[in-house]
């Protein structure tokens, strides 16, 4: 049997952390965890110990001998880990909301990973997750960082930017929502399918979709129709066949902010003018969620976990920990390093490709160049990618503002300039890293 392994989970207190004890449960005798320490930070204290007496529940009814521990410093739990993931929101649900409602009020698209909302947690997350490499370089030298923290594309970039950590994946479950819904049109197993993916974060394609060594896409695109893949948090609008067949890829549900604006942008601002944001919406199913988590009788993942948007959340983090723990070699959808596998964006630039997951890491498979129809909008978002992370290094707040500037999303630079400096002011708590550099 492997030895069985250390794992820190920071944002221990988020709602997402009891389908991801339930993985480790379900994988126990696969990958036998030894610990899951659970870390947030002040603000979350009361979310974290209710976590962790659910955690407890959940490993003692599945007699599993995990030990569960709750704590917030960071740095005494990250000692001796063997994984530390991360899922965390710097400023919590109301920064969030700030993030949607601002850009809304100048009629401009709010959205937790797309244009200023997503710039905006970039900027309060990044330096965050650069602090934790620093302690992880300190504390567990050897472990593995696997980021779950949005937006997951600039935040890998900023880490294969900033840092010299290279062990680091950045994960999504986008791509496994689109393996399970390939399934499903096939009436084949997901374990039978491999997906080609290339891009970004929220930015990439399936450009091959394979079943026993044969390309299967085209027969998914000639079969579902309408009925296509979406997430709980995008409005359920369909690609046309005729039009996915002439990318030459398949979207993903996030493209649906750059291939449909105005009425991905419409939708936007009827459900700010109703007080029903995605934000505001997941706000009320956290609480409900909690409220279920306190119950003391309750010892497994309540089903209602599946509306806040987290669905094979699990499943990507657990099956990449197994697989680097037992150099499973399987291939997997990740946020890994470009070295010359997308040939259409710069090498060391941060990518979401099909890698193999061995025991040093994700080896991506070689796409070569882009399909034309999705080039410029890739390497568009990249440029937007380069310029927050350039805005971090610099601790540069008009970099930033030049990034949402020419972010694709943005179709006003005097609109963008309102919407900055107000969520500037709104967030400026949070931006304190920024402030010590101009002061």
């Amino acid at each position: 049997m492997k030895k069985a392994i250390d794992i820190v989970v920071i944002g221990g207190g988020s709602s997402y952390t009891p389908e991801l004890i339930e993985g480790f449960i379900k994988r126990y005798t696969e990958v036998p965890v030894k610990s899951i320490r659970l870390v947030d930070i002040e603000e979350g204290r009361d979310k974290l110990h209710i976590i962790a007496a659910l955690a407890e529940r959940m490993v003692a009814k599945a007699g599993v001998p995990i030990t569960i521990s709750a704590t917030l410093d960071r740095k005494t739990a990250l000692r001796g880990a063997d994984f530390v993931c991360t899922q965390f929101r710097a400023g919590l649900m109301e920064a969030r909301i700030l993030d949607e409602r601002i850009p809304a009020s100048h009629g401009m698209l709010g959205q937790e990973t797309n244009g200023a909302g997503g710039l905006f947690k970039a900027l309060r997350t990044i330096p965050v997750i650069l602090d934790i490499i620093d302690d992880m370089k300190v504390c567990c030298p050897s472990a593995w960082l696997i980021n779950f923290t949005n937006p997951a594309g600039v935040v890998s970039e900023a880490v294969f930017r900033l840092t010299d950590w290279h062990r680091y994946i950045g994960l999504c479950n986008v791509p496994i929502h689109q393996l399970h819904h390939f399934s499903e049109v096939l009436k084949v197993k997901p374990k039978e399918l491999v997906s080609e993916v290339a891009g970004l974060n929220h930015m990439s394609y399936v450009l091959h979709l394979y079943h026993q060594n044969k390309n299967c896409l085209p027969a998914v695109i000639d079969k579902i129709g309408a009925k296509q893949q979406t997430m709980a948090n995008i409005d359920p609008l369909a690609f046309s066949p005729t039009f996915i067949r002439q990318l030459g890829a398949y979207p993903n549900p996030y493209h649906k902010y750059y291939y449909f604006q105005e009425e991905m942008l419409a939708s936007n601002l009827e459900q700010c003018r109703q007080g029903k944001t995605r934000a505001e919406v997941v706000k009320t199913i956290e609480e409900a969620l909690f409220k279920q988590y306190a119950d003391p009788a309750l010892a497994v993942k309540p089903k209602e976990l599946e509306q806040r948007g987290g669905a094979y959340y699990s499943d990507v983090a657990c099956n990449i920990i197994t697989s680097i723990v037992r150099d499973k070699r399987d291939y997997q959808v990740v946020n890994t390093m470009n070295q010359g596998h997308i040939t259409d964006l710069p090498d060391g630039c941060a990518v979401e490709i099909t890698a193999r997951i061995t025991k040093d890491g994700p080896m991506p498979v070689h796409i070569g160049r882009l399909p034309v129809a999705i080039r410029g909008l890739v390497q568009h978002m990249k440029a937007y990618e380069e310029l927050v992370v350039d805005a971090v290094e610099e601790r540069d707040l008009d970099k930033a503002l030049l990034a949402l500037k020419i972010h694709p999303l943005t179709t006003s630079v005097t609109v963008a300039e309102k919407v900055f400096d107000e969520l500037v002011e709104a967030h400026r708590r949070h931006l304190g890293y920024y402030e010590e550099a101009t002061s």
